[in-house]
């Protein structure tokens, strides 16, 4: 099939994708509140002639397998989506389309300039919470197919379209797809990185901080021991640790130039109950990155030291000692670079060679400083997963938006993609 050809089908098909991922974003399909969306999402796959896979994650199947993520509360209504393409020949390689319905939360509503689930379009770009991360990535990776349909043609090897919930807190939703038993010969996963290759990622250690207390009468606050103020002597050796984490020895090769690619973020603390009581209680949640290779054993020690050693300094604190729990993301580091394998030498290959027609250069490859469920694939089922979506602005943040032509190149590369890795048969 000539390449040209390809490239107009996409163009023929696009209107229809806008559409699609207007009506996708409208879904507010933060965590536990993904299943309208999972809804759209079944009934488009049902309705373009998917086989279809619908069901409920259980903890209980995936939790002794590796790359799992702890959990705190229940897993009611965390729902996943798989359409599947069988082909009839099966002459080419097989494919898994990733992508995650799960978009993180909007914030003050008042800090934005429209409301986040009111999808619009302003020029070359759509607004709205998740338009770029990751719902424009689960777009093109249908009207990708949607495009060679357009032509009469299928992919000659089996093809699943997969719609996971968890990516942005745990990754447990791809995760079950390989309990499911989805396999291939490669992943492709279009997170919104600008249209480069994401050469390695860093892994990810979600964790709590639990500290007590004395609460006593703000009238008599140096009797007490303030929970909260207590906190931020463990702020400060945390970010000691981080700043150790980034020294240049430490680095993954990839890395060799970054100065800092691992962050640690102290994203949310509670505590106290009173204004005019010490604070009895204090719990602080904190985000560490962690480089490929790096066990993540190791590094929870490291975490765990240095909190322990600061509280030792501290007179209240020493003898009551803080409490860490993990919860949320264990994710180890995943370095596609390293990756030598036959199949991911081909795999980055053909993307290059569509990458290339569309855009007129070669592939551009990026070490990024966050986590996709790339390391699912990559480090668990020897798959190779490429990581390679549109250009976005504003992801997690206020005003999200997606460069709507940068998702007609990344749905044309796509579609050059699936001819070049699958190979073609008539539908």
């Amino acid at each position: 099939m000539d390449s040209t050809t390809i490239l107009h089908a996409v163009d023929s098909v696009f209107d229809s994708e806008l559409e699609f991922l207007t009506e996708l974003v409208r879904h507010p399909s933060t965590r536990g509140d993904e299943q309208s969306a999972q809804d759209f999402v079944a009934s488009e796959l049902s309705d373009r002639g998917y086989e279809l896979d619908r069901w409920q994650i259980d903890i209980n199947d995936i939790s002794e397998m590796p790359g799992f993520s702890p959990v705190i509360g229940d897993y009611e209504n965390a729902v996943n989506v798989v359409g599947s393409l069988r082909s009839r020949t099966r002459s080419g390689l097989s494919l898994i389309l990733n992508g995650h319905i799960d978009v993180v939360p909007t914030g003050p509503l008042d800090m934005w300039d429209r409301a986040p689930f009111d999808s619009c379009i302003d020029g070359d770009w759509m607004y709205g919470r998740g338009a770029g991360d990751m719902k424009a990535g689960l777009a093109s990776n249908l009207f990708a197919l949607e495009a060679l349909k357009h032509l009469g043609l299928r992919p000659a090897a089996d093809v699943f379209f997969q719609s996971v919930v968890e990516e942005e807190c745990t990754g447990n939703g791809a995760l079950a797809c390989l309990q499911r038993g989805y396999r291939a010969d490669a992943a492709l996963i279009p997170e919104p990185f600008a249209e480069k290759l994401v050469s390695s990622q860093v892994g990810v250690i979600w964790f709590q901080v639990h500290l007590k207390g004395l609460p006593t009468h703000v009238a008599y606050a140096g009797s007490g021991a303030n929970a909260i103020e207590a906190a931020t002597l463990l702020f400060e050796a945390l970010h000691r640790l981080e700043r150790r984490m980034n020294a240049t020895e430490r680095r993954h090769h990839d890395y060799a130039d970054h100065s800092h690619a691992l962050n640690l973020n102290i994203g949310k603390i509670a505590g106290g109950d009173w204004a005019s009581s010490v604070p009895a209680w204090c719990i602080f949640d904190v985000r560490m990155g962690v480089f490929p290779g790096q066990n993540l054993d190791d590094v929870r020690h490291m975490i765990e030291e240095t909190i322990f050693d600061a509280a030792r300094n501290h007179s209240f604190l020493a003898r009551n000692c803080p409490e860490v729990v993990y919860n949320g993301f264990a994710a180890e580091g995943y370095s596609f670079k390293d990756d030598q394998s036959a199949a991911a030498r081909a795999a980055l290959a053909a993307l290059d060679r569509a990458h290339s027609l569309v855009v007129g250069k070669p592939l551009e490859h990026e070490a990024i400083t966050a986590t996709t469920d790339a390391r699912f694939f990559g480090l668990y089922a020897d798959t190779p997963a490429l990581v390679y979506g549109p250009r976005a602005e504003a992801i997690h943040g206020f005003n999200e938006r997606v460069d709507l032509e940068s998702v007609r190149r990344i749905t044309q590369s796509t579609a050059l993609f699936i001819a070049d890795w699958c190979g073609l048969e008539e539908a």
